[in-house]
């Protein structure tokens, strides 16, 4: 098992360092809810479908990500609160080219 560590900040400030295995297809939005970062209902209200931008995030590290879908692009034009760094974390999948990755939840829309 291969695991990475991810440092999430929650919708309160607090920041947590996590590990997030690479072996299980899991992406950012399902990594936060299993540790409880963020109030159940409130992440990942479509289930990882980019419909709902309720997984928003704002990456703070200079991680190359990949490049975003349309359907991830037009769901962000929706959303509220975004930023320049905004990405959805259902479409972001734990790789350990993440390594050390930061990010911070978006306030809830």
């Amino acid at each position: 098992m291969s695991d990475i560590h991810i440092h999430v900040t929650d919708r309160e400030g607090t920041t947590h360092k996590i590990e997030a295995p690479t072996d299980m297809n899991m992406n950012l939005m399902e990594i936060v809810r299993m540790y409880e970062l963020a109030p159940e209902g409130t992440i990942g209200v479509c289930g990882g479908m980019a419909m709902c931008a309720s997984c928003q995030c704002y990456v703070e590290s200079d991680h190359e990500l990949p490049e975003m879908s349309d359907d991830e692009d037009a769901m962000l034009a929706e959303a509220f609160y975004t930023e320049d760094n905004s990405r959805l974390g259902c479409q972001i999948h734990i790789s350990p080219e993440l390594e050390g990755l930061k990010i911070k939840l978006a306030p809830e829309s």
